[in-house]
């Protein structure tokens, strides 16, 4: 039996990928500081992968620690070969394969690596063995090489940031690092976050055209490179395994105007691809116990757009969803922030003048023009792609999806 160990494995994406490889059972094995000595020299396993907080933790067990992760400092996966425990980080070779990937260079460039865990020892070495000229860490506490948040938006020079820590991973996928506008020479941003696909740094980094990608490719190579240890062969689908994970991963989210026919094409949506669909209204009436004209005409705009952004957090969190927003949901940049995180967001263009008005507070009377013209840079910003609904909407649906499949990588 092969596993991961590590100590809150609820989100990790491990045991789909090893199983797609063909070559082994694999499960999630969650341990409490205290069970992990115990574990490692008498647990039935034939290997581990290891990750977060143990990756430095299991060094001291293992008979064997292979060149490169006693370079780097940490081992983030053990085979037991010839009553031996040897330890390895295959995260140096998936790390570097996810910057090839992204299209990011080290060559020459000063690079900052967010945090100073086991993880930023791989990305520094990996880092500076492909020709970085300088890397400098933040952490809330400076030191050698490291200097505080407080300080690192000072650092004009940086071209690349790599983020390590957990901010901005699921379930926290609101929370942000830094603001990237600070750093006006920047050519490549790479997040080992891989939950949500898109962290809110990845999302400031593609909004300014940097290269850019989050970590699930790493995490997909990594378990390759795993594989090649225990079986002695480098499977051949690794591509494969990371676009059907991407795919299955990624929200559809359909963003418009009201009236834009966002609830039927969700709905011909999920005929085509056998998926849920989450209405973000309907979850809004569900928690407030009330219709969205009710809730309008007794506690206001403003309080209708506070739940809305709660339910938007909520829903767009989890992975592999068709979500139907609400007209003004892209209206708030924190909402827009948590629409993109796990999703390819669709514009549905409409001609104004089809637009349904029964039923919506804001539209019913409204200045469709003027509505518009106001609205329209958040629907730009948040939107991957517009889709014309002024035809059949099931079309529209069709096209939607032949689109998802054939882009959803990032």
């Amino acid at each position: 039996m092969y596993r991961l160990i590590g100590r809150k494995l609820g989100h990790s994406y491990s045991a789909v990928i090893h199983p797609a490889f063909g070559k082994y059972d694999y499960e999630l094995k969650s341990l409490e500081p205290e069970e992990l000595e115990k574990y490692i020299l008498e647990g039935d396993w034939q290997g581990l992968n290891v990750t977060i907080p143990y990756k430095r933790d299991v060094m001291p067990f293992l008979d064997v620690i292979h060149e490169s992760a006693e370079a780097i400092g940490c081992v983030n996966t053990i085979v037991r070969k010839d009553g031996k425990l040897h330890g390895y980080n295959t995260d140096y070779m998936g790390f570097l394969g996810l910057a090839k990937k992204a299209g990011v260079s080290f060559e020459g460039r000063k690079v900052l690596i967010l945090g100073t865990g086991a993880t930023s020892m791989t990305i520094e070495a990996a880092a500076r063995n492909s020709g970085a000229r300088e890397v400098v860490h933040a952490s809330r506490r400076s030191g050698e090489d490291v200097v505080t948040y407080d300080v690192v938006h000072t650092m004009e020079d940086v071209e690349i940031i790599v983020n390590t820590t957990p901010v901005g991973m699921y379930p926290n996928i609101q929370d942000e690092i830094m603001d990237l506008s600070k750093f006006p020479n920047l050519k490549g941003v790479l997040d080992v976050v891989y939950n949500p696909i898109r962290t809110g740094l990845i999302q400031q980094a593609q909004d300014r055209g940097i290269p850019c990608a989050g970590g699930l490719y790493m995490l997909v190579a990594q378990a390759a490179e795993a594989c090649k240890l225990w079986t002695g062969e480098m499977p051949d689908n690794v591509e494969e395994i990371y676009g059907n994970l991407v795919t299955s991963k990624t929200n559809i989210v359909l963003v418009g105007m009201p009236g834009s026919g966002k609830s039927t094409v969700s709905q011909h949506l999920a005929t085509i691809s056998g998926r849920n669909v989450v209405d973000t209204d309907a979850e809004i009436v569900k928690e407030m116990g009330m219709s969205i004209p009710e809730i309008f005409a007794q506690f206001g705009e403003e309080k209708f757009r506070q739940v809305e952004t709660l339910v938007l957090e909520k829903v767009c969190k989890e992975s592999g969803q068709i979500i139907s927003t609400g007209g003004g949901a892209p209206l708030r940049p924190e909402n827009r922030r948590v629409i993109r995180c796990n999703s390819r967001v669709y514009l549905l263009e409409r001609d104004l003048g089809k637009l349904a008005r029964g039923g919506r507070p804001l539209s019913a009377n409204a200045d469709l023009d003027q509505m518009w013209e106001n609205r329209k840079a958040a629907y730009m910003a948040v939107c991957d792609i517009q889709a014309d609904n002024n035809g059949e909407s099931v079309d529209c649906a069709e096209i939607i999806w032949e689109d998802y499949l054939e882009n959803t990588d990032y």
